[in-house]
């Protein structure tokens, strides 16, 4: 197990030197950083002064291993939009983002799971039809309209949550505030939780929906009922057990991507999370915000596959006896 964590921390680290190089060229090659810091009206002098403050004039090997070393700091400089360093403004928006991916995947995993096993054990009730029905709405109309309509009914309509916001936040520390502890907070994660996690759920409902029918038809299950095992244990120890790894790895990218494609939700329901300050960031062309949501985004997904490939050995003592074989 230490050798195959290892050779998967290694794949990480190469993946995320790749992602870092990408995010340098990105901040070195689009765009000029003292055009975006400066007036028309500052002297080529002071230009060329700012331009050898901030090391743009060394080489790009040296520029390159000053923003590596810089990232593995958290330091990726100050914007150009709001002339603060981006570590703060990352860290004032990042709780409100990861609270909303929580929430979200919570909802997905809640309901996404019993109702895929549900159906698949269920197949013909009305009530498994229903489910499949609200799953083809899940996955067919988009997240924006969806985050539209709830607030059109439960907000403008029946006046139940708000349409906007975070509500009123609780300061835990000096880094972090949460919504959790407040009855507005609460209400305010409601509607652009189950907007993001919609599409998650009816992923994960119709996924395990499909690998309980086919693993119903193993002979192992098969043999599990002619040994006399109630229908329980058949199901929920047995069926489900072996339906984990697929639906490990699509729900491992799917968080994923609930913390990095956040932005659509952010900016229907106005949460100030980094989805909101990475749009600002393209619409000022500010790089440095850019280049940071970019290799944050991509340690969020590198660590979630790392976290797979672990639960994949958990799991299945299939791979724990050929990694063992090896």
């Amino acid at each position: 197990m230490f050798g195959f964590i290892s050779r998967r921390i290694a794949m990480a680290l190469v993946v995320m030197f790749v992602v870092a190089l990408i995010s340098f060229l990105l901040f070195r090659f689009v765009g000029d950083p003292v055009n975006q810091m400066v007036g028309i009206e500052t002297t080529p002098e002071q230009r060329e002064a700012l331009r050898q403050s901030l090391g743009l004039n060394d080489p790009v090997l040296v520029q390159f291993f000053r923003y590596v070393m810089g990232a593995i700091q958290f330091d990726f400089g100050n914007s150009y939009q709001f002339k603060q360093p981006v570590a703060d403004l990352i860290g004032r928006r990042l709780p409100a983002t990861l609270e909303l991916s929580f929430a979200s995947a919570v909802f997905a995993l809640a309901l996404g799971i019993p109702m895929g096993v549900y159906t698949g054990l269920n197949r013909d009730s009305w009530l498994s039809k229903m489910f499949l029905s609200v799953s083809l709405v899940g996955i067919s109309l988009p997240t924006f309209f969806i985050g539209i309509l709830f607030i059109f009914l439960f907000s403008v309509t029946l006046q139940w949550l708000p349409s906007f916001g975070r509500g009123e936040v609780t300061q835990l520390g000096s880094f972090w505030d949460t919504g959790f502890l407040t009855i507005s907070g609460i209400k305010a994660i409601i509607l652009p939780a189950i907007t993001l996690g919609l599409y998650q759920m009816t992923l994960i409902m119709r996924l395990i929906r499909a690998e309980m029918l086919e693993v119903l038809r193993t002979d192992h299950i098969k043999f599990a009922r002619a040994r006399g095992l109630p229908n329980r244990s058949v199901y929920y120890i047995h069926a489900l057990k072996n339906t984990m790894v697929p639906v490990i790895t699509i729900t491992g990218l799917q968080l994923g991507s609930i913390i990095a494609f956040a932005i659509i939700t952010e900016t229907v329901f106005q949460w100030p999370g980094m989805g909101i300050l990475f749009l600002q960031a393209v619409q000022n062309v500010d790089i440095p915000i850019m280049a940071a949501y970019l290799l944050l985004t991509a340690f969020i997904f590198v660590v979630i596959n790392l976290i797979v490939d672990i639960l994949y050995v958990v799991i299945d003592p299939r791979l724990r006896t050929e990694r063992g074989r090896a």
